[in-house]
């Protein structure tokens, strides 16, 4: 029988290891709230295009006296697909939620919306990313939380779950429409 050298051993190990931290620390409530220096802030310009023949986002609509949510997104993101139904439930609550379509094709993303329902009530297009960059976009998905003025309440980067609702969203909504 062949004897088992403990280097043999340690390398699974190590994995192991490193999987449950990654595994503990996607379970705390604050994992996908990454600082963000705009909160507090104004919200930066809005700077999109025309996505296919959808109401196009404007500046004027995060400052419209309303509480809304813009949420960035794309066909090619596998999260995008995960927290839409999410999104769905919030749009059919009344919330409105402006998207921006980040660097995607337009056929693409008029697919996906065509597959899986629109819950935006306004669109655009970065197709250069610009600005997610003048947001401070780590990646998509990523929604943020607007008041009436236009000023950045909450970022929430990753994708909008029906904990991250009850837990995050909502209570969030509710102290902005006090």
């Amino acid at each position: 029988m062949a004897k088992i050298s403990p280097l043999m051993v340690l390398p699974p190990v190590v994995f192991a290891g490193i999987a449950a931290m990654f595994f503990i620390g996607m379970q705390r409530e604050d994992a996908n709230q990454l600082p963000t220096a705009l909160a507090g802030k104004s919200a930066p310009a809005v700077e999109v295009t025309q996505l296919a023949d959808q109401t196009q986002i404007t500046d004027a609509d995060l400052r419209d006296g309303r509480v809304k949510l813009v949420n960035f997104w794309a066909s090619w993101c596998a999260p995008c697909r995960a927290e839409h139904a999410s999104l769905m439930q919030l749009a059919g609550e009344g919330i409105p939620i402006y998207g921006v379509n980040y660097k995607d094709k337009p056929e693409n993303a008029m697919a996906f919306l065509a597959e899986l329902g629109n819950p935006f009530e306004k669109l655009g297009a970065d197709s250069a990313g610009r600005m997610g960059l003048n947001w401070g976009l780590y990646g998509v998905p990523e929604t943020y939380l607007i008041d009436g003025e236009g000023k950045i309440l909450l970022r929430h980067a990753g994708p909008i779950t029906q904990r991250v609702v009850d837990g995050t969203i909502k209570p969030a909504l509710a102290a902005a429409q006090k």
